[in-house]
């Protein structure tokens, strides 16, 4: 096993606004790819597909309920998650956790999203 994560989703109310949120915060694409049979909103987050690249979308969809409880998705806040977590409030977001050295691991922050999911970055700068 390479990664123990693969895939992961981001439960959303409200696609289009988790949609610019993530993609603003993260400097990042996200593409649509609806599945309207299922009556499901799904954005994919840009990945490196080649490489196996651990990979993640947002999905609105009855029974997808954003949480601040349960596991902690911690999203690639690029070579300093200083400059995404600069972003999280001016788009709708709220801090939880600034930027905090984890030693030898890098750093860490969480921050709620726009539809209230709690949600972490890192880096190791």
């Amino acid at each position: 096993m390479k990664n123990a994560v693969n895939w992961f989703e981001i439960p959303v109310k409200d696609y289009n606004r988790a949609k610019q949120f993530y993609a603003t915060v993260l400097g990042t694409e996200i593409s649509d790819f609806p599945m309207p049979e299922q009556n499901m909103k799904y954005g994919i987050f840009k990945h490196d597909e080649k490489d196996q690249g651990i990979g993640g979308a947002i999905i609105e969809a009855e029974g997808q309920n954003p949480t601040t409880d349960g596991s902690t998705i911690y999203l690639n806040g690029g070579e300093d998650l200083g400059l995404p977590l600069s972003r999280v409030e001016r788009c709708g977001g709220q801090i939880l956790m600034p930027k905090t050295n984890i030693e030898e691991n890098g750093f860490i922050a969480q921050f709620l999203d726009t539809e209230g999911n709690r949600v972490a970055l890192h880096s190791m700068m």
